[in-house]
C-alpha cells in the first residue's frame, strides 16, 4: 500500500498572508506609507502656500524655480550611493572571504575589522576619513585633488565594506555542511569548492540583504551636508538661506522626502518579493 501524503504541493503557496514567525496576518504597510508622505508634502505645501499671500511668490513656484538645482544634488546623493556600493560589495566579499579563511591570524584580524566598522556610527567614520583623507594626493609631479565628496564615498564605503563582509560569510556558512562533504569526495579542493559549488548557490541568498542594504546606504548620503558636501539637503539649506522664507522650510524638505521615497520604494519591492522567492525554508 503507497503511503498516503500528508499534503498536496499545489495547495502550497509561497506568498503566504501570514507571517511565519508570528502567526499573525501580514500587512503590507508600504504603500500606505508612500501616500502618507506624498500626502504630507502636498498638505505641507498647501498650507506653506495659502500662508505666504498674495504679495510673495507661489511655493509650487519656488519650488518648481529650484528643482534643477536640488535634482544636481540627488544625483550626486545617488553617484555617491552608487560608488560606495561597488567599491564597498568588492572590498567586502575579499573581507568575507577572509572571514572563513583556515588561517587564524587572517580570520581573527579580518573579523575584528569586520565588527569595527560594521559596529561604528557612520557620520564617526565620514569625520574621520574626511579630516584624515588630505585634500589632494602628489604622485611624482602630477597633483590629484580629492574633492570633499569623494571622501565621504570613501567614508561610506567603509561601513558597507563591513556590512557586505557579513552578508557573504552568513551566506556562505548557511550552505550546510554536507555539500562540503561531497565536494571532498569527489575530490574538489577547498579553492574549487568555494568557486564552484558554494558561492553560486549563495548569490541568490546575498542578494536581497544587498539590496536592502544599497537602500539604506541611499538614505545615509545625506549625513555628508554635515561634513559640507553639496547634496540635496545642503542644497535645501542654501536655498532657504537663500529665500529667507520659513514657509519654505517643511515643504522643502518634504519634496526631498517624497524623491528619495520614489527613488527607493521599487528597491524595496523587489527586495521584498526575491526574499519571498528565494527564502530557504528548514
Amino acid at each position: 500500500m503507497s503511503a498516503r501524503i500528508p499534503f498536496s504541493p499545489r495547495k502550497e503557496k509561497r506568498t503566504s498572508v501570514f507571517c511565519r514567525d508570528t502567526g499573525l496576518p501580514f500587512v503590507d504597510l508600504r504603500w500606505p506609507a508612500g501616500i502618507l508622505i506624498v500626502a504630507t508634502f502636498l498638505l505641507v505645501a498647501f498650507n506653506a502656500d495659502a500662508q505666504s499671500g498674495a504679495a510673495r511668490s507661489s511655493v509650487y513656484a519656488i519650488l518648481w524655480k529650484w528643482t534643477p538645482l536640488l535634482f544636481q544634488g540627488f544625483c550626486l546623493n545617488l553617484l555617491m550611493s552608487a560608488l560606495a556600493m561597488a567599491f564597498g560589495t568588492i572590498l567586502g566579499a575579499l573581507l568575507g572571504l577572509a572571514q572563513i579563511s583556515l588561517l587564524p591570524p587572517v580570520r581573527t584580524g579580518s573579523w575584528a575589522l569586520t565588527q569595527v566598522l560594521r559596529n561604528s556610527p557612520w557620520l564617526v567614520t565620514i569625520f574621520y576619513i574626511m579630516y584624515l583623507v588630505p585634500f589632494e594626493v602628489r604622485i611624482g609631479g602630477t597633483v590629484i585633488p580629492l574633492p570633499d565628496w569623494i571622501k565621504a564615498t570613501f567614508g561610506f564605503t567603509l561601513p558597507v565594506m563591513a556590512n557586505v563582509s557579513e552578508i557573504v560569510r552568513g551566506a556562505i556558512r548557511s550552505i550546510p555542511a554536507t555539500q562540503w562533504e561531497a565536494a571532498r569526495s569527489l575530490a574538489f579542493t577547498r579553492r574549487q569548492t568555494l568557486w564552484m559549488i558554494i558561492i553560486p548557490q549563495c548569490l541568490k541568498r546575498m542578494l536581497p540583504p544587498w539590496m536592502n542594504l544599497y537602500s539604506i546606504l541611499t538614505m545615509g548620503t545625506v549625513l555628508a551636508n554635515i561634513v559640507g558636501v553639496s547634496e540635496s539637503l545642503t542644497i535645501v539649506r542654501d536655498v532657504l538661506a537663500s529665500e529667507r522664507r520659513t514657509d519654505l522650510l517643511m515643504p522643502m524638505y518634504a519634496y526631498i522626502l517624497v524623491w528619495f521615497f520614489l527613488y527607493i520604494y521599487p528597491i524595496s519591492v523587489a527586495t521584498v518579493r526575491l526574499e519571498r522567492k528565494w527564502s530557504v525554508k528548514g
